[in-house]
């Protein structure tokens, strides 16, 4: 590092308050890009049998852990619990023996022919009638510690030996587009972080905490802190993505303008003047509705428009710093325009544009934030501030909705201003 990038180094760390906000906002960020180990509806870890699965990670079917369907399981529910052996089978008595061989076995009626036994149905049969005998089925099967065939049939998973698999699951058990259908709150959307009465019937209702809602859930019943997460992360990173995209391609169009001046800068500027004066929001509303919305979609079309100030900044700066004896001296003794332009010229130029780093990502998540309120971002179930604000104006009553969100984008939008702030006196000559 050089002598003077160091010394504006020294004047951004006095800065205390632009230091301490991005420390934070890189502590933010670090803390959300791995969002899928924090909030995620597949456990991180499951060991069963002595065989490790990652089901954060890696996509698995029911076959993988003993079972019949070719189909992602869900990880949450009863019977996965049950496959895997986790939870221990229940007694099911005489009735659940009679409906499990039922399964296999249905009884004719009128109405409907009998139906075949299927080959498996007919293996297992067969291999309870060799062991243990018709009597001993019924009570086999009624027993919840009963090992052999029946404790297979009522928990295939269960490796051999009675010890139950080994789940770690995140510390929210949500995904972004988790919908959640087994409350214990008797309220799936909607669904408050604190104690609600309600008005018809005087009941209250435990609190979203119960079902591992820490706050709460949206009107479609996903839960708010795993949408803050995923969405928080898909603004910062949309932000980052979109101001450098501005800043390289501003660079590179206003340098070229500025350098190469005579036709070329003048028929640059017409275009770009004729580019400019199209409505912004016109213009993206138009694409929006011709062209698939989606993430990089909406991406490519800000791009379209992101560029324009740093391209008007860098060409007056080009255009200034090409009759400069350095300049004139560096072609003087043979040097390309190309390595005059990045080795000699830039340099020297791009310190001001840094500056406008931290200004361009708040407006970039800002930009995002304002179409995804619109109804002209990325679509649902994709995790958007955005969404979560146009919920919450829908739903007033659900302040859990609109409180955070609003408070996570006012926070991210003033560190952003802060470090800006900091960038800004660093650059600036009267302080150092």
């Amino acid at each position: 590092m050089s002598p003077e990038w160091r010394e504006k180094w020294r004047v951004f760390r006095g800065e205390r308050r632009a230091w301490w906000s991005l420390l934070l906002l890189v502590g933010l960020l670090v803390a959300c890009l791995p969002a899928e180990l924090l909030c995620n509806d597949r456990p991180l870890l499951i060991v069963q049998g002595g065989r490790w699965y990652w089901p954060a990670l890696v996509r698995y079917t029911d076959r993988d852990f003993g079972g019949v369907r070719n189909v992602e399981p869900d990880y949450r529910s009863p019977a996965f619990e049950k496959l895997v052996g986790l939870a221990t089978p229940q007694a099911v008595g005489a009735t659940a023996g009679a409906s499990l061989l039922d399964q296999f076995d249905p009884e004719p009626t009128d109405a409907a022919p009998a139906v075949a036994r299927p080959p498996a149905a007919n293996a297992v049969l067969d291999r309870f009638d060799e062991e243990k005998g018709d009597s001993a089925l019924q009570s086999t099967l009624g027993s919840d510690t009963a090992a052999g065939p029946a404790a297979a049939v009522l928990s295939p998973g269960r490796p051999a030996g009675g010890k139950p698999a080994w789940v770690l699951w995140p510390p929210v058990r949500y995904g972004y587009a988790t919908i959640a259908t087994r409350s214990r709150t008797g309220r799936d959307a909607l669904a408050a972080p604190w104690s609600q009465q309600l008005p018809a019937t005087s009941a209250w209702l435990p609190s979203s905490w119960v079902d591992g809602h820490y706050l709460g859930t949206d009107d479609r019943g996903r839960d708010v802190l795993a949408r803050l997460v995923y969405g928080f992360r898909v603004s910062l990173l949309f932000g980052l993505a979109l101001a450098v995209t501005a800043i390289v391609s501003g660079t590179l169009l206003g340098g070229i303008q500025g350098f190469s001046g005579g036709w070329v800068d003048l028929l640059g500027q017409r275009l770009s003047e004729i580019w400019g004066s199209l409505p912004r929001l016109y213009l993206l509303m138009i694409l929006s509705s011709i062209l698939a919305r989606n993430i990089w979609i909406l991406f490519l079309i800000l791009n379209l428009t992101s560029w324009m100030g740093i391209a008007a900044y860098m060409r007056a700066e080009f255009l200034r710093a090409r009759n400069f004896d350095y300049v004139r001296a560096a072609r003087a003794l043979g040097v390309s325009d190309t390595r005059i332009m990045l080795r000699h010229i830039l340099p020297n130029t791009l310190a001001p544009v840094i500056t406008f780093f931290p200004f361009l990502i708040s407006g970039g998540v800002l930009a995002l934030v304002s179409l995804d309120f619109l109804g002209l971002g990325v679509p649902s179930p994709y995790p958007s501030l955005g969404e979560l604000l146009a919920q919450g104006q829908a739903n007033l009553q659900a302040l859990w909705i609109s409180v955070p969100t609003v408070a996570l984008l006012a926070v991210t939008i003033t560190l952003l201003t802060f470090v800006g702030d900091g960038v800004r006196n660093a650059f600036d000559p009267r302080r150092r």
